[in-house]
Parts: structure tokens; sequence; C-alpha cells
């Protein structure tokens, strides 16, 4: 009864991969320390800060991800990170306050928002495990989160080594 014919029994599984990495945003990393503006590293001058704003080369973070702290332990009013983000915002909306690890969360939380779970509803989905670039912990909990209420199933790995998450109850 053996044909030798080889049987894809992934293909046949029915099993979909949700591929977080095909969530990133292109564009390169930088972080903004606002530290080196301020009077002796550790207050906002406001007339100081303006000129510092104004001089600065934002055309540098055209097309890029920038995370914008204040690295010194420093008094710094709010305004001051809002008018910075006046300053981004002609040349990307990819920039969030706090560190790149924060910044790389968020724009995988911006991506996910854009996306139409309803394609799986009563799906077996495998998390995709492995990846080019670098995920975010948070984010493989934000999809299974946003998955589980959909899923009929969700495992982590790769199709033809999963490991179960989650199944739904059927009553």
């Amino acid at each position: 009864m053996d044909s030798g014919e080889i049987i894809n029994k992934v293909a046949q599984s029915g099993l979909v991969t949700f591929n977080l990495q095909d969530y990133y945003t292109q564009g390169k990393r930088q972080v903004l320390d606002i530290q080196e503006w301020l009077f002796k590293g550790l207050m906002l001058k406001e007339k100081e800060f303006r000129e510092f704003v104004k001089a600065h080369d934002w055309s540098q973070y055209s097309g890029g991800c920038v995370s914008i702290i204040c690295s010194a332990d420093a008094i710094v009013p709010t305004w001051a990170y809002m008018l910075i983000a006046t300053k981004l915002q002609p040349h990307t909306d990819n920039f969030v306050f706090g560190s790149l690890s924060e910044l790389e969360t968020e724009l995988f939380v911006r991506a996910l928002s854009k996306v139409d779970f309803s394609n799986y509803t009563d799906a077996k989905i495998v998390i995709k495990g492995c990846s080019e670039v670098e995920v975010p912990i948070a984010i493989y909990v934000e999809v299974t989160r946003l998955l589980m209420p959909l899923a009929a199933k969700l495992m982590y790995g790769e199709p033809c080594s999963t490991v179960p998450l989650w199944k739904k109850d059927l009553v």
C-alpha cells in the first residue's frame, strides 16, 4: 500500500502561522537624549533649550524610529518633550518617549492595531517563534491576548514543532 509518496502532514493540518516578523517597522532606530541640552545636565532653562531645539538637525530622523529620553536625573517639564514631538513629526511619526525597548514594543503594538484579526476566527494558530528580527516578549503576550478570543487553538513555535498554549473549550 506504500506508494512512496511523501505526504506533507503539516500542510494538511490546517495550521495558520502568525509571523510577528511581518509586523516589524522598518527604519533606523535612534535615541534622542535631551540630557545634553540641559543646563549643567541637570535642569532645563527654557531659552537655551529652545535654542538647542531650533538649531538641531531634525532631518537626521527622516524615515527612522526615535526613542526620546533624558538620561540625567533632571527636572524636565512635560512641554519640553511635547516640543520635541512637534519637531520630529514632519520627519517621522515613529517616535515615543521611552527606551529603545519601549520604542520597539510600541512599534509592534501600532502595527498589530491595524490587523484584521477576524480572519483568525476558529483557526488553529501557530505564533511563529523564530524570526530574523527581535520581537519583544510583550508582543508575544499581546498577540496571544488578541488571538485567544477568536482562535480554536494557539501554539508557539514552528508548524513542524509546536508548543501547545491554549485550546478553546467546546461547549
